[in-house]
């Protein structure tokens, strides 16, 4: 693993507050942001030709971009500006070898309509690259959502710094490939962040290769306890990635009265009576993947709630969680660390709340969890959501559409557990784990396995590859 820099991401409130911290700047800002706007708009076009159309909004957004028209007419491209006020004079049949979108900028916050509308769908009808300025015209910048109709860009150069709506939801869908233009200025100084891109460089002091003299002891004790009737593969799954991540033991406590006593394709797991799993002595422990949520699995809940033993909740975990208050105030009373995996639709039930609520406004939702469940949060998804106990917030980036295949989540969730279990914080398991998740998917798609058909099983074996890798040679002692 490369030495990479650390990416911070802003809200919108936070892109105002340095800009106000920069004050008066010379050049200004909005001509920064229009050279680099010109300068991206050259490299882009090639040799495409010299026709760029430009789309120029009213605000802050449409002056970027009729900078980067002039400069661009300086340097002998072709260049047409289109306002709303044009909407009904669209050139049919015009090839273009560029579209710059600055129709509308981060402060939008209502649908894209009338004529706007139709300079977007115009934008997207191109047959060419599309440069979206700051964010893709019609983007909500904080929450990813598509508001109304929205530009399809092929590039989008952001300003300042990432924004959340950018790499959530709706987001990378359209925004194709995100750069970033500083504008010269120091944002970490203007403004501390409290949002970064998850990573592994996040937190190097958390990937240190195992010393020589280590013994399984020292690689923790994890348990999970799921697998009621019918559903013993997602416990299983689950305890196969505890293992391959590293976990000294593993025990999978299996609610399924006909389960077996060993799984044939991991020896190693250790099947236990789910109560005897409780009474071991174990270092992280992992609920619901197929837990069920009947009076049993109730009870094994509040069982772990109960103790001072580092949990992943999952699943009908959660779904318990969610229908019982004794168990959310458990929960919420918790001084060990808990991490919680939620997608949308159970997020919603944990907050009492509908999943397109939820949908709205993923960064919100996720802090909430962690409020009112004292724990960090992963709000999975496209773009997932990461939240430590402290606040800070994170986005997973990595992962692909081949993940929407049964297991994943229990695959994250014994991921999860193997980091709690080796000692790991519970924000560098959440971060690390996360990321490490879709990494792994991705360079199962690299290399041709998926993304279309990819199990969840065979992304545990890339995780444990990409893991060992990511792992830096401890110093010597002095």
């Amino acid at each position: 693993m490369g030495k990479t820099m650390s990416v911070p991401v802003y809200t919108t409130e936070d892109i105002r507050r340095i800009e106000a911290a920069a004050g008066n700047a010379q050049p200004s800002l909005m001509e920064r942001a229009g050279l680099a706007a010109a300068d991206l708009a050259a490299g882009l076009v090639a040799d495409r030709g010299k026709d760029i159309l430009v789309l120029a909004g009213p605000g802050n957004n449409g002056g970027d971009a009729r900078i980067a028209a002039r400069i661009l007419g300086e340097r002998f491209f072709r260049v047409t500006v289109l306002t709303a006020s044009d909407a009904g004079q669209l050139p049919a049949g015009r090839r273009w070898a560029l579209v710059v979108d600055g129709l509308f900028g981060i402060g939008l916050e209502r649908a894209v309509t009338g004529d706007f509308a139709r300079l977007v769908d115009y934008a997207n009808a191109q047959h060419c690259p599309v440069l979206a300025l700051d964010i893709p015209s019609g983007l909500a910048s904080d929450t990813g959502r598509a508001l109304g109709t929205a530009v399809r860009a092929t590039h989008t150069l952001t300003f300042i710094a990432h924004k959340p709506g950018l790499l959530t939801l709706d987001g990378p869908d359209l925004c194709g490939e995100v750069s970033v233009a500083g504008l010269g200025l120091d944002v970490r100084a203007l403004l501390p962040p409290r949002g970064w891109i998850a990573g592994p460089e996040l937190l190097p002091n958390s990937l240190q290769a195992r010393p020589r003299n280590f013994h399984k002891g020292d690689a923790g004790s994890v348990a999970i306890i799921g697998g009621a009737d019918g559903m013993c593969g997602a416990a299983l799954l689950a305890g196969r990635a505890a293992l391959k991540l590293g976990a000294g033991k593993v025990f999978v406590g299996l609610l399924d009265h006909a389960a077996p006593s060993f799984d044939p394709c991991a020896l190693e797991l250790m099947l236990r009576h789910p109560d005897e799993v409780l009474g071991l002595d174990l270092d992280a422990l992992v609920l619901g993947p197929g837990l069920g949520v009947g009076e049993r699995a109730e009870t094994l809940l509040g069982a772990a709630l109960a103790s001072d033993i580092a949990c992943v909740l999952d699943a009908d975990a959660l779904n318990l969680l969610a229908q019982n208050e004794g168990l959310r105030q458990a929960c919420a009373r918790r001084s060990a660390d808990t991490i919680i995996t939620p997608h949308p639709a159970e997020a919603a039930r944990l907050l009492d709340a509908t999943t397109s609520a939820v949908q709205e406004d993923r960064l919100a939702a996720a802090q909430r969890l962690r409020e009112r469940y004292n724990a960090n949060v992963v709000l999975k998804g496209n773009g997932s959501i990461l939240v430590a106990r402290d606040g800070h917030w994170f986005v997973n980036t990595s992962g692909n559409p081949g993940m929407a295949s049964a297991g994943m989540g229990d695959v994250l969730a014994g991921l999860l557990g193997a980091l709690l279990g080796q000692g790991l914080s519970g924000e560098a398991a959440l971060v690390l784990g996360t990321h490490l998740h879709g990494a792994a998917a991705d360079d199962c798609a690299a290399r041709g396995i998926g993304p279309v058909g990819l199990t969840a099983g065979e992304v545990a074996d890339a995780a444990r590859r990409l893991w060992n890798g990511w792992l830096r040679p401890r110093a010597p002692a002095p």
